[in-house]
């Protein structure tokens, strides 16, 4: 009787970013391994800290999956669990390794949290540290023909040639449409060397999937109508012309599917800008730090006038980017983080992200972390503590000004007005940022604890309440209903976009200077237009968003 192999892994969230590929990987690496044919019969299970009945409690969590694995399984002695570890879910699913060990199973365990320290896990069997598409079918046969009694229990996996794996959406192994999207392999490996990252150590250079492959993934996305995709590139634009020449295949295969690509801004120029213009598309940028030294200890790249005139670029072209920033990173203080998100708004990314630096293991960071004055977590998520120049307060102050960024600016979608607020009201972004938490800390806590659960009108409420404040303390009311305008019509501009819903807003000035660039200077049109009340409605104008009086 063939032997049950079930890849499995635990999910934050059931969504395109969160899909089990790598599991996904694995399990269609088995069932395509000609010494297996006849041996195993492999299967794919994910679990998702969202599902209704899964447990809050980790170690009931544990006890649900190995009693659903056992059950899936069949009962069958001598089972095989292939694990897909992160940071996130390594707790849970070592726990519940051991259960199932305890019951006669065989565990192996892969993913990135196993490469970062491959020998730390006793609760496998197996540990597989790298690409598993290639070592774990070899361990498996080994295992089912009893060639697997060895004392070395670590496996170190060598890079497969890409030109030899399958792919896990065209043998039927993971549905997309599941997910509602999917994650999506143009390549794998990185040219930069950044410390803090999983690629700091392995070989500089990227190896990329073919091209018959991505045209049949493409294929596939159009027929199943795939809504979006993460492009799993960490450079996509290393290579420009194989980029180009991806966008413009993507432009015809799937011209209404969504893509979300990462980008050097520093490698960006008008030709590829524009093709990103042919497509539904959002960029994330990692600036990471706007502090040169910073940079220069995290062995990250950084050239400030390429960066800059990447987004200008993007910006003039209206290519919708986002930044990423880190604190906690070595050579970092409060002030200069602050530098960085007030240099990033700047920018008018679409959205910024900042995180907490994370010292993985495995990465060269944390081979020198001791050594350069970084305490940490020694246990995931691996956040840092403190720095020489990042106090634990610093920290704290930091995930605050995160948390306000993430509702006030992302959440409530401010790019189009923010700088000219800011500009008006004298304050560095950062520093409104600072005065919104202060005043709105439970809100901020609340929202990202739960992922944005209020609606962007209720948001723009609380929004124009926080800058009414802002601008009476200061005496400046007379400018507030110029900012008004902008952030309603801009509001609902934005909605009518995600929606398609006409929306109707009042306004104090007339609708055609609120929607032009004299908008951008908040004092100068306040001082040199009058006030005209009108009502206009948002909709859709073939494709694109407009606006007409009413």
């Amino acid at each position: 009787m063939p032997i049950p192999v079930i890849c499995t892994t635990l999910l934050i969230e059931k969504s395109p970013q969160a899909l089990p590929l790598g599991a996904a990987c694995v399990a269609s690496a088995i069932k395509h391994c000609p010494e297996l044919k006849d041996m195993c019969n492999v299967s794919l299970k994910a679990f998702c800290l969202e599902d209704k009945d899964f447990p809050k409690d980790k170690e009931k969590a544990a006890d649900y999956i190995a009693q659903n694995l056992l059950k899936i399984s069949g009962g069958i002695d001598n089972s095989i669990f292939c694990f897909s570890c992160f940071v996130w879910n390594i707790k849970i699913l070592a726990a519940a390794a051991k259960r199932l060990k305890e019951k006669g199973c065989i565990c192996i365990a892969g993913g990135p949290e196993i490469t970062a320290h491959p020998s730390f896990y006793k609760d496998f069997d197996y540990t597989v540290s790298g690409e598993g598409e290639v070592s774990v079918p070899k361990l498996i046969s080994e295992i089912l023909l009893k060639k697997s009694e060895k004392s070395d229990k670590v496996i170190i996996s060598p890079s497969p040639d890409l030109s030899s794996i399958h792919s896990p959406y065209l043998d039927g192994i993971i549905d997309p449409a599941e997910y509602e999207g999917a994650l999506w392999e143009l390549a794998r490996g990185c040219p930069f060397k950044c410390a803090y990252c999983y690629e700091s150590k392995g070989e500089k250079s990227v190896r990329l999937f073919p091209m018959e492959r991505i045209k049949a993934e493409l294929e596939l996305f159009a027929r199943k109508k795939v809504p979006q995709v993460f492009v799993l590139d960490p450079t996509y634009n290393v290579n420009k012309k194989r980029a180009v020449e991806l966008l413009r295949l993507i432009a015809k295969k799937t011209p209404d599917t969504f893509y979300y690509f990462e980008a050097r801004a520093e490698l960006m120029d008008r030709e590829l800008a524009r093709e990103f213009t042919r497509i539904p598309c959002a960029l994330q940028i990692g600036l990471q730090s706007a502090n040169e030294q910073t940079l220069k200890l995290v062995n990250r790249p950084f050239d400030k006038k390429k960066f800059c005139k990447g987004l200008s670029i993007l910006n003039e072209e209206g290519v919708t980017f986002g930044l990423d920033l880190i604190f906690g990173l070595p050579g970092e203080n409060f002030c200069s983080f602050r530098d960085g998100i007030d240099f990033a708004i700047s920018q008018y990314p679409n959205n910024l992200e900042i995180f907490c630096l994370s010292v993985l293991p495995g990465t060269d960071l944390f081979d020198r972390a001791e050594g350069i004055g970084l305490v940490w977590e020694k246990e995931p998520p691996y956040h840092v503590i403190k720095t020489k120049e990042f106090s634990p307060d610093d920290i704290k102050r930091a995930e605050k000004l995160s948390k306000a960024c993430s509702y006030f600016y992302n959440a409530g979608r401010a790019v189009p007005w923010f700088n000219s607020v800011c500009r008006v009201l004298k304050f560095k972004p950062s520093k409104l940022f600072e005065l919104f938490y202060n005043e709105y800390s439970d809100i901020c806590e609340k929202s990202c604890e739960l992922g944005y659960c209020e609606k962007h009108e209720e948001i723009q409420k609380i929004q124009l309440e926080f800058l009414q404040g802002q601008f009476k303390s200061k005496n400046l009311q007379r400018y507030y209903a110029a900012a008004e305008d902008i952030v309603k019509f801009y509001g609902a501009i934005s909605r009518t976009t995600d929606t398609g819903k006409s929306e109707t807003v009042n306004l104090n000035y007339d609708a055609e200077y609120v929607a032009s660039d004299y908008a951008s200077d908040i004092r100068y049109f306040t001082e040199n237009l009058h006030p005209k009340k009108n009502r206009i409605q948002t909709f859709r104008n073939k494709g694109d968003v407009d606006f007409r009086k009413i």
